[in-house]
């Protein structure tokens, strides 16, 4: 689609879209830094990655030995 529009109206689409993104509010990152860390602090207790899987819950754990003679 890129390819078919002239450079005007390319820098056209890209003006309208940076005029967007200024209306977007913005956060210092030291308040969304701590956001984020608080977060997955809470979440850590839960989190598989960190606390690991049940063993009964596993749903990857090998049932069994296969033996070919």
């Amino acid at each position: 689609m890129a390819q078919d529009l002239s450079e005007k109206e390319l820098l056209r689409m890209e003006v309208e879209q940076l005029k967007k993104e200024v209306k977007n509010p913005r956060d210092p990152i030291s308040k969304t830094g701590r956001e984020i860390k608080d977060y997955v602090q809470a979440q850590a207790g839960a989190d598989p990655l960190l606390q690991g899987v049940p063993e009964d819950k596993n749903p990857f754990k090998e049932r069994g030995t296969c033996v070919i003679s």
